[in-house]
């Protein structure tokens, strides 16, 4: 039986609607986003014309033109779908998109069009602007615990280790194959092809180095200046903020900002480093599974990465903002604000007895609607992660 990610009923019922929109699909690599629009293609009876860019020499924006005049030849009176794929990759596309979408439209021809790539690369490209009014986007994160059980049979631990890619999970009896396929069809790829190819960074070793000491770091809140001391040849903190925000944009490594209440206050603070999926920490650890469920703290880290990711990927497809708090001594692991509703979420890997003078903190100077303990005498570790983010966020 072929698993479908909940989004494939999303994106069916949005092609089986009159041609009002492209759709753009977007998310980090190697979270199947061109097996689900496979999926969804071939379920809907039109032809299709499927194209990918994702080559080692960029193509030009003519590509463009000559792909989307093949599905205007397929193209019947029902009309025709053109899946256009890592599109970002090519200068100017969204202009060359833009301008055969309208002379479609005037001339009523009904070809449909998903794009595939990074959400944050395409709109730095131009989304946005060239193609303001005009589409609409499908964010597909990283896998769940609940898809990586449905799809694999995963337990939640398993998928705390080895994280939510689904190419890599036919490879986890095998540990180092499984660490050798994530650092290099994962890391490697992602950090050379998406972001290094995509972007201008002048010091490739550094933005390599800060990936590394994110996952070394994952939980943990760790200023520029401190970062600057862990780093050879970091330059200066602009340098390593521009470098974090890329491999956020790549979906591999994110900064949570303090929560202030402020805006400005928060985009100000030092980050708490977040990996988006705990198969990068896994594999930059050196641990194997059993390994690192005996040694408590490691283990302990690695659940609040787990839980960390499991938030960053719903804040990423818009369903929430993320933060952290501290002051003093004081901290709470997450701040979760959708909305006008706030949740502060502490997570807890042992038996919890004593109070917690972060939340308390906390509620008194922010009465946020809720407090939840993850972990110890909280909520089960399982259980949340098995939820969605948005059903904690409805709660109470």
């Amino acid at each position: 039986m072929t698993y479908r990610r909940p989004q494939y009923k999303i994106l069916i019922n949005r092609l089986a609607e009159p041609r009002r929109f492209i759709q753009v699909v977007a998310g980090p690599r190697q979270v199947g986003k061109s097996t689900l629009v496979q999926q969804v293609c071939e379920r809907i009876d039109l032809p299709v014309q499927i194209s990918s860019a994702d080559e080692p020499t960029l193509r030009g924006a003519e590509w463009i033109s000559q792909q989307w005049e093949i599905a205007r030849l397929k193209c019947e009176s029902q009309g025709a779908i053109l899946v256009l794929d890592e599109v970002q990759k090519i200068s100017g596309w969204s202009e060359a998109v833009k301008r055969l979408w309208d002379e479609d439209t005037r001339k009523k021809i009904p070809i449909k069009v998903i794009l595939l790539g990074s959400a944050p690369l395409l709109i730095q490209r131009g989304l946005s602007e060239s193609l303001a009014g005009r589409f609409e986007v499908l964010h597909l994160s990283h896998w769940s615990a609940v898809e990586m059980h449905q799809a694999f049979g995963w337990t939640v631990p398993q998928s705390i280790f080895f994280g939510g890619y689904p190419g890599a999970a036919a490879l986890i009896a095998d540990q180092d194959r499984w660490v050798r396929y994530v650092r290099d069809s994962l890391i490697e790829t992602t950090l050379s092809r998406d972001v290094l190819l995509m972007s201008r960074v002048d010091k490739p070793a550094l933005l390599r180095r800060m990936f590394e000491l994110g996952c070394r770091y994952s939980g943990q809140i760790l200023s520029y200046t401190k970062m600057i001391g862990q780093l050879q040849d970091a330059g200066n903190t602009t340098t390593l903020a521009h470098y974090l925000e890329l491999l956020s944009a790549a979906g591999m490594l994110t900064g949570i900002s303090k929560y202030a209440g402020e805006a400005v206050r928060s985009r100000g603070s030092s980050p708490k480093l977040q990996v988006l999926d705990t198969a990068l920490f896994s594999a930059m650890s050196g641990y194997g599974f059993e390994e690192a469920q005996v040694d408590r703290e490691h283990w302990g880290r690695l659940t609040e990465s787990a839980v960390g990711a499991h938030l960053a990927n719903a804040a990423a497809a818009g369903m929430c903002e993320l933060f952290y708090w501290r002051e003093r001594n004081r901290e709470v692991d997450f701040v979760v604000r959708a909305g006008r509703r706030l949740i502060a979420i502490e997570v807890k890997s042992g038996r919890v007895r004593d109070a917690l003078p972060g939340m308390q903190a906390f509620k008194e100077a922010f009465k946020p609607d809720s407090l939840l303990l993850v972990g110890g005498d909280g909520i089960a570790v399982d259980d949340f992660l098995r939820m969605p983010v948005e059903s904690w966020m409805n709660r109470g």
